[in-house]
């Protein structure tokens, strides 16, 4: 069995920052596992925010390069999504993804809400 459990999100003005974190526990294996953050805003599809592979390469949306920043301690099964400038359109519910090679397997985070507003 396999959980994640996502924290961190909350309510921020615009221009700020916030970061979140995601702790995988369970029989998963950090060298095996692509982690990455969606995010789903309401009436929207979920979509892709960042992804990070075990040795540390990054994938990220045109939408926030340059702003958020993925990263994970393989040590602790956890990855983080650091995320700056902060705009209204990043407001979602934002989840984490572990998405594990050998077996193939997809797990998710139950989600944590990110509001920018002023």
């Amino acid at each position: 069995q396999v959980q994640l459990v996502e924290s961190g999100g909350g309510s921020v003005q615009p221009g700020g920052s916030l970061r979140l974190s995601c702790a995988a526990s369970g029989s998963i294996s950090a060298i095996n596992v692509k982690m990455g953050w969606y995010r789903q805003a309401p009436g929207k599809q979920r979509e892709l925010v960042a992804t990070i592979l075990s040795g540390g390469r990054t994938n990220y949306a045109d939408s926030v390069k340059n702003r958020f920043t993925i990263s994970r301690d393989n040590g602790k099964n956890t990855a983080y999504l650091q995320m700056n400038s902060l705009e209204p359109e990043d407001t979602a519910v934002y989840y984490c993804n572990a998405k594990q090679i050998t077996p193939a397997r997809d797990y998710w985070g139950q989600g944590t809400q990110v509001t920018v507003s002023s």
